[in-house]
């Protein structure tokens, strides 16, 4: 029998919606699966040496808020000033208190497990990224090259 193949495309660079394609990716690797996230437009952000992601309450109406503010808060609260940086903070020590590993532990894991990060090149030359600022081991491919992986996997995702 064949290896199964997995492939995610990550095209978001905030922080709830960095973990998905890391845990999935890694969790999948462990099972065997032959596993591949292509990280196009903003995905590339979880790419960086250094992570400054934020997370994003706005435009996600299914985020749980703290403290029942998603019954009593309403949406334009959340465009006050620091409004985001205080929700990041209260994600962050969230997952930290739950034993969650943090992002950095995640793609090291997905790297050690030989998960393939491939980074979109147009969206590179698009938005004039500096390929200096991401993690090693990263490799570069345009969307044909993630088809052919793509093409063969058993299961697809899109995050």
């Amino acid at each position: 029998m064949d290896e199964k193949k997995l492939a995610i495309i990550a095209t978001k660079g905030s922080l709830d919606w960095a973990y998905p394609p890391f845990i999935l990716a890694s969790t999948a690797s462990a099972l065997g699966y032959d596993t591949e996230i292509f990280f196009t437009f903003y995905g590339l952000q979880l790419l960086k040496k250094d992570l400054q992601l934020e997370v994003t309450p706005l435009g996600n109406p299914g985020m749980p808020m703290p403290m029942g503010m998603d019954k009593w808060f309403p949406v334009l609260g959340l465009t006050l000033p620091g409004m985001q940086g205080m929700m990041t903070s209260m994600m962050k020590k969230k997952m930290a208190d739950k034993g969650v590993a943090s992002l950095e532990e995640l793609r090291e894991l997905c790297q050690e497990a030989e998960v393939r990060l491939i980074a979109c090149q147009m969206t590179v030359d698009l938005f004039e990224l500096d390929t200096a600022d991401f993690i090693d081991g990263v490799e570069y491919a345009g969307a044909a090259r993630f088809f052919e992986f793509a093409g063969e996997s058993d299961v697809c995702l899109y995050i």
